[in-house]
């Protein structure tokens, strides 16, 4: 099972995605309101020896440190490394503070996700200024320092970004070529339709940027470069390939849970506090038996949920967007289904000449990529 564990609210950005937005006018929500738990701790509190009882249930568990940003607190990461019974240990970051890791904890991480969203300008304009830099500097301690797991570039792309261009950047980046991207879409979670033009951006540029991107991933194939791991292409594909369908991609609320700052378990890392999704808590629970908290909307009855498993289970849930928003990411989400489903010969043929294998596809599901942008 995959687990987040929310070491602290905190963070040492101020993103314009994310809580820049907070200082942004303009904005009005217009989602469901659901009940959240204003009383969880801004940082985790929990019995560690709780944590570890509960970790050890289970015979092959992975755990993500998680915030805020997780790094602003690495002793208690390493205290959680050196204590834990054996886990598979991956951490999702902003990449300021990697070097504040003894360079053997870094070695230990199955996976980085470092959040960066494209070149030096587009990162800096939404991160602040110099993080791109200083970003690279650390991935370029991380190098120098022997660390052999994956690393993966999480991008957040909006109206200002040009997804092809960026994705082409990251993967023939000068600095350090990422064989492994993922994005997601700043999709108005804040409730900031009012003020945006993302149906147009989504027409006239992301659609289209994606059916780019397809055809330079399998172009790459078929020149002999192999499967580049671009999560949202990555997984579908592998899908489609083999015939089988999907649950929610990311894993929430059937594969990959959260653990709260109060050791409460929920389905999302985006859905702290809210209390009427808990699946139980660390002192109690049970990790292979955890309840199932599914999709519970007109997404069950879409003919392409066997594909995107429901985008997302946090937007099911607060319903932050109005119709027509809604739709327009619905149609984002099958232009990238049409677009793989377009590609498939010429991917079957990479495979059946021999220049790709069947596993080269092959990831661990659940490590912290949506997938589903």
């Amino acid at each position: 099972m995959f687990f987040h564990l929310i070491l602290t609210d905190d963070c040492n950005l101020c993103c314009t995605y994310c809580r820049g937005k907070i200082l942004s006018g303009g904005v009005e929500w217009c989602g469901r309101d659901v009940s959240v738990d204003d009383q969880l701790p801004p940082d985790l509190c929990i019995d560690l020896d709780e944590l570890y009882s509960f970790l050890g249930k289970d015979p092959d568990p992975c755990l993500t440190f998680y915030g805020g940003e997780p790094l602003l607190r690495p002793e208690l990461i390493m205290e959680i490394m050196d204590n834990a019974p054996p886990c598979r240990f991956m951490v999702q970051t902003n990449g300021l503070l990697l070097s504040d890791l003894p360079p053997d904890y870094l070695r230990r991480f199955e996976t980085i996700l470092v959040s960066l969203d494209g070149c030096p300008d587009t990162t800096d304009r939404h991160r602040g200024r110099g993080t791109y830099r200083r970003v690279m500097e650390n991935i370029g301690f991380l190098e120098r320092n022997g660390f052999s797991g994956e690393l993966i570039a999480r991008m957040t792309v909006g109206e200002d970004v040009d997804i092809a261009e960026e994705v082409r950047y990251l993967s023939d980046n000068p600095d350090h070529s990422f064989r492994s991207i993922h994005w997601q879409l700043d999709a108005e979670f804040s409730g900031d339709a009012g003020v945006r033009d993302f149906r147009n951006w989504l027409d006239e540029c992301y659609n289209p940027g994606i059916r780019l991107l397809i055809h330079e991933w399998v172009e790459r194939m078929a020149t002999g470069a192999g499967v580049a791991r671009w999560y949202p292409f990555l997984q579908p594909a592998w899908d489609l390939l083999n015939g089988r369908e999907s649950g929610l991609r990311c894993g929430a609320g059937h594969s990959n849970y959260t653990i709260m700052t109060d050791g409460h378990i929920g389905p999302c890392p985006v859905m702290i506090g809210m209390t009427e999704y808990y699946a139980g808590h660390i002192s109690r629970a049970h990790p292979l038996h955890l309840p199932h908290i599914g999709v519970e909307s007109e997404c069950t009855r879409c003919p392409i949920v066997g594909f995107c498993g429901g985008r997302c289970l946090y937007s099911q849930v607060v319903r932050p967007w109005p119709d027509e928003m809604r739709v327009a990411v619905c149609d984002s989400v099958k232009n990238l289904m049409e677009g793989l489903q377009d590609a498939l010969p010429r991917i079957r043929e990479c495979i059946g000449e021999g220049l790709v294998r069947g596993e080269d596809f092959s990831h661990t599901r659940y490590n912290g990529c949506e997938i589903i942008p």
